[in-house]
């Protein structure tokens, strides 16, 4: 392999600790910096809250890093619990923070109510625990998932969402999410890109996975997530291939929450010169940092 270093390397889907990430916004960006990542999207669940507190400290620190405001809206398609992220838009938009308030309503509505089911399974207080995790940030079903592992019940996140809050276990509560077509005109009257998230996550079968980039297409939207941290080159050529045909711009991003031996921050993160990126018509837009086959 040779790879072809240019001045940016971008990591457009990360979290903090005003969603479910475990990294404060400080820790988080000096990662960043640590792994060589420039141009950072932070992607918080259904909130913008930890974009100013970003920028301050970027602007205070003189960090030699872009932040871009990014958001991961949660929405439903047919059965499935699809993640739309937004890039480069007007955070302090008040249209926007009122219909994301609406979103931290609905997670707080569905965490009350698998507090309630994981308690008529003796597992006793964890509504209150996962709030406790989840301090100033919205809940999430990875707090419930800690919660979990805390007190011994699994040695896993993974193992927990398998046994206890997928669908038909014990602790799953369906969720009420806005759709698709929602969520892309959110992003786009805040001015922003709306982007379909981890496409491989979804485990949807190849004719599933078209049928929904289709319909993420004809809703408006603009780019897809080809490359991630954790992701086969099978998996990647394939995403690659549909931002093609479908005409979507393609976007990275290694949806970190917190660093592990498989996934961290820029890692892994590399598009064909033959993409379109996301970034492309950003203004003072500077070539990616790519890595090519020879």
């Amino acid at each position: 392999m040779k790879h072809s270093l240019m001045p940016k390397k971008y990591d457009l889907h990360s979290h903090t600790n005003h969603s479910d990430g475990k990294l404060s916004v400080e820790d988080l960006l000096m990662r960043a910096l640590e792994k060589g990542v420039n141009v950072l999207a932070i992607t918080d669940h259904d909130t913008t809250t930890a974009i100013p507190e970003a920028k301050s400290y970027i602007e205070s620190n003189q960090l030699p890093i872009q932040l871009i405001s990014g958001v991961e809206i949660s929405t439903k398609w047919e059965s499935f619990e699809i993640h739309i992220v937004g890039l480069n838009f007007d955070e302090s938009q008040s249209l926007l923070q009122q219909r994301l308030a609406t979103q931290i309503e609905r997670r707080e509505a569905r965490a009350q109510k698998i507090g309630e089911r994981l308690a008529k399974s003796k597992i006793e207080g964890a509504y209150e625990a996962a709030k406790e995790l989840a301090g100033d940030g919205a809940v999430t079903r990875a707090h419930f998932a800690q919660h979990i592992v805390n007190i011994g019940l699994a040695k896993t996140i993974p193992q927990v969402f398998k046994k206890y809050l997928t669908r038909g276990k014990i602790g799953y509560v369906p969720s009420e999410w806005i759709s698709i077509a929602e969520a892309i005109q959110w992003i786009h009257d805040a001015g922003g890109q709306a982007i379909l998230a981890h496409p491989g996550r979804y485990q949807l079968s190849a004719k599933w996975l078209r049928r929904l980039i289709l319909v993420f297409k004809e809703s408006g939207g603009d780019g897809l997530e080809v490359a991630l941290s954790q992701q086969s080159p099978a998996e990647r050529s394939q995403l690659i291939r549909y931002a093609s045909e479908y005409g979507l711009l393609a976007s990275v991003g290694s949806d970190f929450h917190y660093p592990t031996n498989w996934m961290d921050l820029g890692r892994n993160l590399y598009i064909p010169e033959t993409c379109s990126p996301v970034w492309e018509h950003w203004p003072n837009h500077i070539p990616h940092h790519i890595e090519v086959a020879s």
